[in-house]
């Protein structure tokens, strides 16, 4: 998970601030000495890192509290405020031509993602309405071709490629041609990579540049490489011009010190950040939601944004009548757990949640990992039958003992998924007499 790290360290510190009735400038100095270093093992630019610490203490020490909050709750509220300044303060969105094809480039390093993110993209703009075409402008690197084609495949996106005997540059002037008679009015050019920064390699993405003058050029960073995509974020701006930032490979990032550093020394947005491998994990980048991450705040928006995309929307009524009835299944039960698992993990959706920090859950969960359990109680109901699922009540000793020896697991397990079920069901029947008792004016049980 992103900034898993800094999180769980920024936390410790506040929640020490919190415990005090009021704080001197001696403490807002030590708290600030461990964000300092939290920031520093985050992989965050040295520089940047000693402005932000200026900053927030000057703010900090200088500052009346508001009404209403504590003096802890106020040093947070100005970290937040400073993390949000440091990554952009606002959402920068895609821009497009005003006369179709709007061109991105697509430009970065060897392996930091920019075949499978012009995909991504690509897929994501077809939603939107958009009808994009992806071209295959990496001739060097063998199957590079190949690779965008099952990329394309895969979002159901058209393909340019003119295989590798044409130049780059001949290729993108051809392509453009190629949209006007398709009606295709995004292009998305994937350009070649090398594992280094070289003379050629910029020479080239100059020249495509020149010829196709797109609306944006867009720069894919491997999140990973933390100080070195700063490097190479700084080197692509100087010397091509870069419109905004694609951070890949965040969700395998515990540290994220990339995400703060490259847009400040850039001074370029970040547009979308890589949280995963399906379409839907190619997401926009909102400073605000990210820091409210970092602080253990929640995400609210973007776990809405996620249920949106995620959930189908008649299905989910559908059960919430059942539940309102009293006719959930365990078959409905695999259904909603499958739904959710296509959000993400979901120790990172618990994340989202306001009030359910990193410490809360490792607290909460006792080193029990929700992924492991799900598939479990997953494994179980699949070793039913139909019937089996529809009525629980018909699962005797024999039949509880060939769903265990069907999924690997033991009969005290399988019991254990009907007890929790079971109780499941008591507490939406209560709530259920609840909401039907204040609609007649009474609550039951009182």
């Amino acid at each position: 998970m992103a900034f898993e790290n800094l999180s769980g360290k920024l936390q410790e510190v506040f929640k020490q601030l919190r415990g005090k009735g009021r704080l001197t400038e001696a403490d807002v100095k030590a708290a600030m000495r461990e964000v300092k270093i939290a920031l520093l093992e985050a992989d965050v630019n040295f520089k940047i890192v000693k402005e932000f610490i200026k900053k927030v203490t000057e703010r900090a020490i200088g500052t009346e509290v508001l009404e209403g909050l504590n003096p802890g709750q106020q040093v947070i509220k100005i970290v937040n405020e400073e993390l949000i300044d440091l990554m952009g303060t606002t959402q920068s969105c895609l821009t497009f031509a005003n006369r179709p094809p709007t061109v991105y480039m697509m430009v970065g390093l060897q392996g930091a993602g920019k075949t499978t993110s012009s995909g991504k993209l690509a897929g994501q703009l077809r939603k939107q309405g958009r009808n994009p075409l992806l071209v295959a402008c990496d001739v060097y690197r063998p199957a590079a071709i190949k690779q965008l084609q099952v990329v394309g495949k895969n979002y159901n996106i058209p393909v340019f490629e003119m295989g590798d005997k044409l130049s780059p540059v001949e290729i993108s002037k051809k392509a453009l041609e190629y949209a006007a008679e398709q009606h295709n009015d995004v292009i998305l050019i994937d350009t070649a990579g090398r594992l280094h920064i070289n003379e050629e390699l910029m020479q080239e993405l100059q020249d495509i540049k020149a010829a196709v003058k797109p609306q944006e050029i867009l720069l894919v960073v491997d999140a990973m490489t933390g100080q070195d995509a700063v490097t190479v974020a700084e080197s692509f701006d100087s010397q091509l011009g870069v419109d905004g930032i694609i951070l890949t490979k965040l969700d395998g990032d515990a540290r994220g010190g990339a995400a703060l550093s490259v847009r400040s020394v850039t001074n370029k947005p970040i547009k979308y950040i890589g949280m995963g491998e399906k379409m839907e994990d190619l997401e926009p980048f909102y400073p605000d939601r990210m820091a409210s991450r970092i602080l253990g705040m929640g995400d609210v928006l973007s776990l809405i944004d996620k249920v949106q995309q995620n959930i189908d929307e008649q299905e989910a009524l559908e059960m919430q009548k059942k539940m309102r009835s009293n006719e959930f299944t365990l078959e409905d039960f695999l259904s909603q757990m499958q739904q959710i698992k296509k959000m993400g993990p979901l120790k990172d959706l618990m994340g989202m949640i306001p009030g359910m920090n990193k410490i809360d859950m490792d607290a909460a969960l006792k080193g029990v990992d929700p992924a492991k359990e799900m598939a479990k109680t997953e494994a179980i109901i699949q070793s039913m039958t139909k019937e089996e699922r529809a009525n629980p009540a018909i699962l005797n000793g024999p039949r509880k003992k060939r769903i265990a020896n069907g999924c690997g697991r033991t009969i005290a397990d399988v019991n254990r998924l009907l007890k929790q079920f079971e109780e499941m069901k008591k507490m939406m029947k209560q709530m259920n007499n609840m909401q039907k008792g204040r609609k007649k004016g009474r609550l039951p049980f009182f």
